[in-house]
């Protein structure tokens, strides 16, 4: 019941309106970690054990995640339901008709969603790292917290009690005679499960899951751009030298 609590106010912090709210408050870079087949295994046990309670991945399928090194056996153990099977696409654990019902919104698809927030501010996967990772509690809130990131965010923290509770340090700055408080540091209020190191490291984890998961194939495409780049080039070569050759008795 807890993750599928934590799934289900996931759902109401990543819905259509969230992403489409903000405010000025800087990106913070998401790790790289596409090629890191270690956290994208960490991400995809994230990801199964508080999103996909509710939030579904309709584009993916399990047996894709044998692409980041798992087995079928490791991912039938360990990252499904009992009632899937290894070929099926990651559906969430609740009906569409409930949750509309319960919430007034079907939680959102999440495949994509690492690549639904790009802007000049940052990509897709900076901004749900920095959302996770700027929470802090607020009593006058009907949800006990809010969000530097996402001021008003009707979700309530889904990892708090892995980060644990902190609160922001705010700075009084004036500016054209007009006194503003702007953020300037983040005070642990409340010990998590982990250190804020590895609160770090682990959302980094699930981020580059949620960034492979967007585009399965982005790394073997690279990788296939730099072959036909160096192809290219050598081709260059001796596509000159071989015009040079034809042309040279020519006057």
């Amino acid at each position: 019941m807890k993750k599928l609590w934590m799934g289900l106010v996931l759902a109401l912090g990543l819905s259509g309106a969230a992403l489409a709210a903000g405010s000025n408050f800087p990106l913070d870079k998401a790790p790289q970690r596409t090629n890191d087949m270690a956290a994208l295994q960490n991400g995809a046990k994230l990801f199964v054990n508080y999103c996909l309670s509710c939030h579904s991945a309709s584009f993916m399928r399990y047996n894709r995640l044998r692409d980041i090194g798992l087995t079928d056996k490791q991912i039938a153990e360990n990252l499904m339901f009992t009632t899937d099977k290894v070929g099926d696409t990651m559906k969430a654990n609740i009906s569409p008709v409930d949750a509309k019902k319960w919430f007034g919104v079907n939680p959102p698809d999440l495949t994509l969603i690492a690549r639904s927030r790009s802007s000049k501010a940052g990509t897709g996967a900076d901004y749900v790292y920095t959302l996770l990772r700027s929470y802090y509690r607020d009593p006058n809130k009907p949800t006990g917290w809010d969000n530097l990131l996402f001021p008003n965010i009707g979700m309530p923290h889904p990892l708090w009690e892995l980060q644990g509770e902190r609160e922001p340090v705010m700075e009084t700055v004036s500016s054209h005679g007009q006194e503003t408080k702007v953020f300037k540091s983040w005070a642990p209020v409340k010990a998590g499960t982990m250190s804020a190191t590895e609160y770090d490291q682990n959302v980094g984890d699930l981020v580059a899951y949620l960034q492979w998961m967007a585009e399965p194939a982005a790394n073997s495409r690279v990788r296939l751009g730099v072959w036909v780049m160096l192809f290219l080039a050598a081709f260059t070569v001796v596509a000159w030298r071989l015009n040079a050759a034809f042309w040279k008795d020519v006057k």
